[in-house]
C-alpha cells in the first residue's frame, strides 16, 4: 500500500494581493513548489517564504513533495484588493528618453536588476518588520492610472513623507546589495536583501549611511530621506519584492506608532 501524501504545510501571513506567506514544511515533505516554481526551504528549520504579487490570481497552488515522490496540492485562497484606480482622458505617454538618457539609464537598471537577484543568506525575512520611518503616507502601493483605457504602471511601493533629511532605519535584518547615488530616476538608492528572495529598495535618498556588502540589523540607520532623482518633493519610497513579485510594505507592518 503506497504511503499517504504529506500533510498540509503550516502557513501564516497576509493571504491577499501584495501580501506574503511564511510556512513550515510538514513531516515527510522534502520540497515545495508555488505556481509551478521551486521554493527555497531552510534545511534546518524547514521554513519558507512566499510573496504574493499585486496581480496574483484569487487562488494559487502550493505543491508539497514527499521523499517517496508522493505529492499534496494545497490550494490557497488569495483575497483580492480594491486598488486606487484613476481614469484620465489623455493618451498614455511613451515613457521614452533620448539616446543619451538611455545610455546613462541602462547600467543603472542593470545594477538594480542584478542587486535584487542576489541571495546573501540573510534571515530578515523571518522577522516582524518595523517602520523605517514614520510620517504621512503620501503614496500607497498599487495605485494606478488608466489612460483612455490603457493601463499605466502602478505604484510599486509606499511613500512616507516625514520631512527632508529625516533619518530612516532598516525594517529588518539583511545585507546591503546596492548603495549608490546619482541614479536618473531613483537618485540615492539602497537595496537590502532580507533572504529567501525578499528584498527592500529605498530611493530618493539625500544621504547614505551604509555601503554595499554591509550586514545591517533591524533598526540600524541606513540613511536620510530626500528628493533626489525624479521626485516632486522629499519622501522615502520603499518597495518590497520577492523574486519578480511586487509586495505591499504596509502588509508587513504594525499600525504606525
Amino acid at each position: 500500500m503506497p504511503a499517504p501524501p504529506p500533510p498540509p504545510a503550516e502557513l501564516d501571513g497576509e493571504l491577499e494581493q501584495g501580501g506574503w506567506i511564511r510556512g513550515v514544511l510538514p513531516p515527510g515533505a522534502v520540497s515545495a513548489t508555488f505556481g509551478g516554481e521551486p521554493i527555497a526551504v531552510d534545511n534546518r528549520r524547514r521554513e519558507f517564504f512566499i510573496g504574493l504579487d499585486r496581480d496574483t490570481a484569487r487562488s494559487a497552488e502550493l505543491v508539497l513533495e514527499g521523499s517517496d515522490g508522493q505529492t499534496r496540492k494545497q490550494t490557497l485562497s488569495i483575497a483580492p484588493r480594491d486598488w486606487q484606480i484613476e481614469r484620465v482622458n489623455v493618451a498614455k505617454g511613451t515613457g521614452g528618453g533620448s539616446e543619451a538618457w538611455w545610455k546613462k539609464r541602462e547600467p543603472e537598471w542593470l545594477a538594480i536588476r542584478d542587486a535584487r537577484a542576489k541571495e546573501t543568506g540573510a534571515e530578515g525575512w523571518r522577522q516582524d518588520f518595523i517602520w523605517p520611518v514614520t510620517g504621512r503616507i503620501s503614496g500607497r502601493f498599487g495605485r494606478q492610472r488608466i489612460y483612455r483605457g490603457e493601463p499605466g504602471s502602478y505604484h510599486s511601493g509606499i511613500d512616507i513623507a516625514p520631512g527632508n533629511g529625516v533619518p530612516f532605519v532598516a525594517p529588518a535584518d539583511g545585507t546591503v546589495v546596492l548603495a549608490r547615488t546619482g541614479f536618473s530616476l531613483e537618485g540615492g538608492i539602497i537595496i537590502i536583501d532580507h533572504g529567501a528572495g525578499l528584498n527592500s529598495a529605498f530611493i530618493h535618498l539625500s544621504r547614505l549611511s551604509v555601503s554595499e556588502g554591509d550586514k545591517v540589523e533591524q533598526g540600524q540607520l541606513l540613511g536620510n530621506v530626500g528628493a533626489s532623482g525624479r521626485a516632486t518633493g522629499p519622501h522615502l519610497h520603499w518597495s518590497l519584492m520577492w523574486r519578480d513579485a511586487r509586495l505591499d510594505p504596509l502588509l508587513f507592518l504594525p499600525p504606525m506608532p
